[in-house]
């Protein structure tokens, strides 16, 4: 972790290097990069949730890399590993938008060789702090999923189950077993 205090316009024209960062209450924090097994999962979630989202017309998917606003000042820019946005909150940024100025409908956070869940843990209960509606923790060690609506309601789903994210992704149900090869 580096611990200068730092805005959201700041992060933004920071010199490119090797690492992803994200900026948490003005403290810039260093990611690194993530393993193949950790890829190929976010890329079948993002592919899965993005061809039903298309199909249905629901809103917009974003990848890795992608920043969402969530507070000033001090500022916090996170990015989950896929998400998605529905058209209501689209409606409300200005085409050339740095970060997202808002939380994702839908957060979706892989875990790392070098994350620990209960690191993953703390930032997915973020998410939910912003407003996001639902937040999947996919553990691709282990092959499942913990599905965080709120503090209290959390569920774990293993490969034979279904994941119901329609509160979050109208009609996005996927089975577990899909996200992983």
């Amino acid at each position: 972790m580096i611990s200068k205090i730092r805005t959201a316009e700041q992060l933004v024209s920071m010199p490119r290097d090797a690492h992803r960062y994200e900026l948490v209450d003005g403290v810039l924090r260093m990611m690194s990069p993530a393993g193949g097994r950790h890829g190929r999962v976010a890329a079948r979630i993002n592919k899965l949730l993005s061809v039903h989202v298309d199909d249905h017309g629901l809103g917009a998917t974003y990848a890795a890399e992608t920043g969402f606003l969530l507070a000033r000042a001090p500022d916090t820019v996170r990015a989950p590993d896929a998400a998605f946005v529905g058209h209501e909150k689209i409606k409300q940024m200005d085409d050339d938008s740095t970060y997202l100025p808002f939380a994702p409908d839908l957060a979706v956070e892989v875990v790392s060789p070098s994350d620990t869940f209960a690191d993953v843990e703390v930032k997915s209960l973020s998410w939910l702090e912003y407003g996001t509606k639902l937040v999947l923790i996919v553990e691709p060690v282990s092959c499942t999923v913990h599905a965080y609506r709120s503090r209290s309601d959390i569920i774990v789903l293993a490969k034979g189950d279904v994941i119901d994210a329609t509160d979050a992704v109208p009609g996005w149900k996927v089975a577990v077993a899909e996200f992983f090869p």
